[in-house]
């Protein structure tokens, strides 16, 4: 737990300018709407006078990722193998705020990634760690495996000193980037990021960067797990949240199955269920057209009849990477005639004609 003052950060708020004039945020126009209130805690909430940053850690089991998950398998990022931190940080924030408003009289608003909040400047500036060149906020303590909440009081609180950049002359995290997202270091192209497209991107993934996506379906940790503060992580002794057995590395074939209804039970609690059966199960397709698995076939053949254009367009693209032309093509005469969406159209097009090459 760290305070700072609860003031706007010129240079965060000059980035974050930078950032939108430059369309780097892609689709998520949610950024563009708040964006004076999200530079500015004043602008949030006039009264604040105090920023109080806490950090969780859920770094992942010792060993986690020394070895690739199986190609036949998913790959989901660690922050998402668990329940939603969004609901298991505000239970924690609530008993905090709580104790303040009851212990000193002040008004107390809270946040977990749910309001304008620029909370990776804050925590730099209560000294809780610093922005690393990969963008996330990296701590001494805990590495690059950081939830962040905040909460906002009119109690006067002394400032914590800010913290330091500890990244010297390291760049593995900028290196290891299966897609090149990061154009500078701390410089991020969240449309290049592996994690926006799968989560925050809403239509049909690019081309160019479906076989980088590997089987990583949600989220992609490869930028933090590679960061070497991360050795103190696995020192930090708290508890962390527990991954479901469900979605350790789950089965592509056992995902490509879902209904919608089966998903939503599946993703009950966790922050996986926000993006939807049909984009969480394009991104499955993904990962069976880079499995190299012919066994997968029969999952994404069945998904060519699917009600999801996004779905069909996937299976399409997954079945055209794992066929030979002499199968392919059948298929194709056999859906196109039928086919009505233009999108999905364009890649049984675009598939035949990287076939036919």
């Amino acid at each position: 737990m760290r305070f700072t003052k609860a003031e706007a950060d010129p240079h965060a708020s000059q980035n974050l300018r930078s950032f939108l004039g430059e369309a780097r945020h892609g689709t998520m126009e949610w950024m563009e709407k708040n964006a004076d209130r999200r530079a500015d805690p004043k602008a949030l909430w006039q009264d604040a006078k105090t920023a109080i940053v806490l950090g969780m850690n859920y770094g992942p089991r010792a060993g986690y990722h020394d070895k690739p998950v199986a190609q036949d398998r998913a790959a989901i990022s660690v922050y998402a193998q668990g329940d939603d931190y969004h609901d298991v940080m505000k239970a924690k924030l609530r008993r905090l705020a709580q104790f303040i408003h009851d212990t000193y009289g002040a008004d107390v608003k809270l946040f977990v990634d749910t309001a304008p909040v620029m909370e990776k400047p804050l925590a730099q500036a209560a000294g809780a760690g610093w922005q690393g060149k990969h963008t996330n906020l990296v701590s001494r303590l805990y590495g690059s495996w950081l939830f962040l909440g905040s909460i906002f009081t009119t109690l006067e609180i002394g400032a914590d000193e800010p913290e330091p950049d500890h990244c010297g002359q390291c760049h593995a995290c900028l290196d290891i980037c299966p897609t090149d997202a990061f154009t500078a270091p701390y410089r991020i192209d969240a449309r290049r990021c592996i994690s926006y497209l799968t989560i925050e991107h809403k239509g049909h993934i690019p081309e160019e960067f479906r076989e980088k996506m590997g089987n990583r379906i949600y989220g992609c940790d490869e930028c933090l797990a590679v960061c070497p503060w991360n050795k103190f992580a696995s020192l930090a002794r708290e508890a962390r949240l527990r991954a479901r057995a469900e979605l350790s590395q789950p089965k592509l074939s056992d995902l490509a199955r879902l209904d919608d209804a089966q998903f939503r039970d599946i993703m009950r609690g966790s922050p996986i269920k926000r993006i939807g059966r049909d984009r969480f199960v394009r991104n499955v397709l993904i990962a069976i057209g880079n499995s190299g698995d012919v066994a997968l076939v029969p999952d994404a053949q069945r998904l060519l009849g699917d009600a999801s254009p996004l779905v069909r367009a996937m299976a399409v693209w997954a079945l055209s990477k794992l066929l030979e032309p002499e199968t392919f093509g059948p298929l194709a005469s056999a859906h196109v005639g039928t086919e009505t969406d233009a999108d999905v159209l364009r890649e049984w097009t675009a598939a035949s004609a990287r076939l036919a090459a």
